[in-house]
């Protein structure tokens, strides 16, 4: 009872059931702080969402050229500009690591490593985030993915698996595992008890083994100790109940959608998101729409084209048109995640939205070509952790030798306008110093991530 008294105000969910005799599922109330969340109890819970675009943009139709605060929407991001107040439009930044390996730009897009053959991916900054918010929720973080091909990758270079199916996704968050508790707790018990056994092994191999052996041994006992840590919290949350859903909520989320309604699924998915930040189960998401050579057709808006084939329009009049429709389709989309956050409040009775950021974009900016320097981003939301929004911030205008945007007499975008979508105007904005910024805002102390070189203004 010492722990829980010491709390002064505060109730342990998990004591307070049990003195009840009971198991009833109750939803997380402000008197309810878990005892083993580190950080201050007033403090709002810290939240970020990330959303990839596969394949770049229709740029000429993308592209903001006026930099500041009286800027203009451009086409394709019109329909954000009803949030004009809480997003960032964002021009300019690269991945260095991308420049000279085209494909699979999704692998690097929050990690800022490496392309070639020979090289190991780094962790994602939503997972090192996961690394500070972990303790305080059920599941560290949610990784969901049209085609498999999730964006979060492990310290160890690993990426982690993700889920697609709506349904499967909300039984993840907030349905009770198969077979009961008591299954449940003996297989994760089992799973330590092998990773213990492991270990042991390794530790009498590793005196005999070389330097490039035990190089390849400290990546193994990596992935040993960040699956032991999973393994432990999985099992210590076991005894708190899971939160109550309204049934309007799982009505929305808990269904399966076909995949010719795509802003149907767009939605649920979004709707999941606001639900597990809304009942604080994690506090990390991630969301890929698709990979480099397979996001999926909208069927519903007449693209019957796969976004790879789309973007590969070599000039084509109606591939363009279409890309554009379909750039405009998914922002829309994020758009929505925006109003639901806004409209969805905290513990404290304020919107999600002022205590989550959320940075949609891409790892690639012209895919006809491949160009991958002028990436196409958006990060919304954080107020409360101190973002500033209001404004295109337009890194190209930050180099020495740019010389302006190439405008037609129309004051339109011309196809010269490629050019700067493959070779960085400024070649020191790289897109980790924006990852760098969302990891110090989401209380990750360091100074450094990925490739960056200086943490981002904003």
């Amino acid at each position: 009872m010492s722990n829980y008294l010491s709390q002064s105000w505060l109730m342990d969910r998990r004591h307070a059931l049990k003195a009840l005799g009971s198991f009833i599922s109750l939803p997380l109330l402000e008197c309810m702080v878990p005892l083993h969340a580190a950080e201050k109890a007033t403090a709002t819970p810290k939240r970020s969402a990330f959303i990839y675009l596969a394949n770049g943009v229709h740029s000429l139709n993308y592209q903001i050229t006026k930099s500041g605060k009286d800027y203009e929407f451009s086409r394709s991001l019109k329909p954000l500009e009803k949030h004009r107040a809480v997003i960032t439009p964002i021009s300019g930044l690269h991945h260095p690591g991308s420049l000279s390996h085209h494909h699979n730009c999704i692998n690097i897009f929050l990690t800022g490593g490496k392309l070639g053959p020979s090289d190991r991916n780094t962790i994602s900054v939503d997972q090192k985030m996961a690394e500070i918010t972990a303790q305080h929720t059920r599941t560290a973080s949610m990784e969901i993915a049209l085609t498999g091909q999730s964006l979060a990758w492990t310290a160890d270079g690993v990426q982690l698996p993700s889920l697609r199916r709506c349904s499967e996704i909300f039984a993840s968050l907030f349905e009770e595992p198969k077979g009961g508790k008591t299954v449940q707790r003996r297989a994760l018990r089992r799973k330590g008890s092998v990773l213990d056994a492991n270990l042991a092994e390794v530790r009498q191999l590793e005196q005999k083994m070389g330097k490039e052996d035990k190089g390849r041994l400290e990546q193994y006992l990596t992935s040993v100790r960040e699956a032991e840590i999973r393994t432990r919290r999985a099992d210590a949350w076991l005894d708190t109940p899971l939160p109550t859903i309204s049934d309007d909520d799982r009505k929305r989320t808990n269904r399966d959608i076909a995949q010719t309604m795509a802003g149907d699924y767009f939605r649920t998915v979004y709707d999941l998101m606001v639900l597990a930040f809304q009942t604080d189960v994690t506090r990390v998401a991630t969301f890929s729409l698709g990979g480099e050579g397979d996001a999926f057709a909208i069927p519903e808006i007449g693209i019957t084209e796969s976004r790879h084939q789309l973007s590969h329009h070599g000039g084509d009049a109606g591939y363009m048109e279409k890309l554009t429709n379909y750039d405009t389709f998914a922002i829309e989309q994020f758009g929505y995640f925006l109003t639901r956050l806004a409209e969805t409040k905290d513990l404290g009775g304020k919107p999600l939205l002022g205590s989550t950021m959320a940075l949609f974009g891409s790892g690639m900016s012209y895919g006809h070509s491949h160009g991958n320097a002028n990436l196409p981003l958006v990060l919304a939301g954080g107020a409360d952790l101190g973002l500033k929004h209001g404004s295109h911030l337009d890194l190209n205008k930050t180099a020495k030798d740019f010389k302006g945007y190439a405008l037609g007499a129309g004051g339109a975008l011309t196809s010269a306008h490629y050019h700067l979508c493959s070779r960085p105007a400024n070649t020191d904005a790289h897109m980790s110093n924006l990852l760098l910024l969302m990891a110090q805002r989401m209380g990750v102390e360091t100074d450094k991530f990925g490739d960056s070189n200086k943490v981002i203004a904003l």
